[in-house]
């Protein structure tokens, strides 16, 4: 595949006062290719938000380079991006026709009105007001917008912050669609099922480094090689014999069994007379992965 953006030693300091420098991002460097989704995970403080902001070229980077289609980012780069920010403020009493109208007019190519409209399923509310829609028909909203100027590249902020699970599943699709075009996505996003399901290449960051990279299978089966087994605690006696092979976590209301043979625990469990009853078996995650090399819970 070909590389659309390619990013190398990559290194942003901010200094909030004479005394002090912060390394946001520190010589972080990878490739995203053209047709994929690229997601970059990392709690707040790894350096991911700025990573995205200096591929926008909304910042500019201490150090570094960023090449889009082989070149520095400029006025090709601006045309063929699109951007759907977390957050965007659209005018008092804009309908969502108007709207469209408004930031098509910002553009030389542009789509056609109605293509987007039906790539983002805005039939049933051209007329209301931007601010009466609800969070899921916002965030199609603001997708439209971001595909007004047909881009190459769109960059979605954690696009399905605060979504239900069907509006979320709805989104999804139309990435996925965005996808099958041969767009290319770079996504921030705090789900992990979100992440694990549209992304083709995942970039995990922390103190501004790259701690992981490469595809969600890729990650998964290279770091464990084990699954997990969940049962009520109060099934478990804390006098249950151990088995090297197994770590027993005991939870406020679940023990939580690691292993790599599941019939051998099973089987233990049973000879020891503990009731399967409630048992749960799932593999490992990508924020199992995450708590895995940072210690800590990926949080929004």
């Amino acid at each position: 595949m070909t590389a659309i953006i390619e990013v190398t030693d990559l290194v942003k300091h901010f200094t909030p006062n004479k005394k002090d420098s912060v390394k946001a991002v520190d010589g972080v460097s990878f490739t995203i290719e053209q047709g994929t989704c690229f997601g970059l995970l990392g709690p707040n403080g790894a350096g991911k938000t700025t990573t995205v902001e200096m591929l926008e070229g909304i910042v500019a980077p201490t150090s570094g380079s960023i090449l889009y289609k082989g070149e520095p980012i400029g006025e090709r780069f601006r045309h063929d991006a699109g951007i759907m920010f977390q957050n965007t403020a659209l005018q008092d009493y804009m309908t969502v026709s108007e709207a469209l109208n408004m930031f098509g007019s910002f553009y030389t190519k542009t789509v056609p009105a109605k293509i987007l409209i039906d790539q983002c399923a805005l039939h049933e509310f051209l007329d209301r007001d931007a601010r009466k829609l609800s969070g899921g028909q916002k965030q199609r909203l603001l997708l439209a917008i971001a595909l007004v100027n047909d881009p190459e590249v769109i960059f979605l902020d954690e696009p399905t912050t605060g979504l239900d699970p069907q509006a979320r599943r709805n989104f999804w699709q139309l990435v996925d669609d965005i996808k099958a075009r041969g767009k290319t996505v770079v996504l921030t996003t705090h789900y992990m099922e979100e992440a694990k399901l549209l992304c083709d290449e995942l970039v995990f960051m922390d103190h501004g480094k790259i701690i992981a990279a490469g595809s969600p299978h890729k990650l998964l089966s290279t770091s464990f090689n084990d699954v997990l087994l969940e049962l009520p605690a109060e099934s478990v006696p804390a006098s249950l014999p151990a088995l090297n092979i197994h770590t027993l976590n005991h939870g406020k209301s679940r023990a939580e069994f690691k292993t790599t043979d599941l019939n051998l625990t099973v089987k233990h469990l049973i000879d020891h007379g503990v009731s399967l009853a409630g048992m749960e078996v799932r593999s490992r995650s990508l924020e199992d992965l995450f708590i895995e090399l940072t210690g800590q819970e990926l949080r929004s």
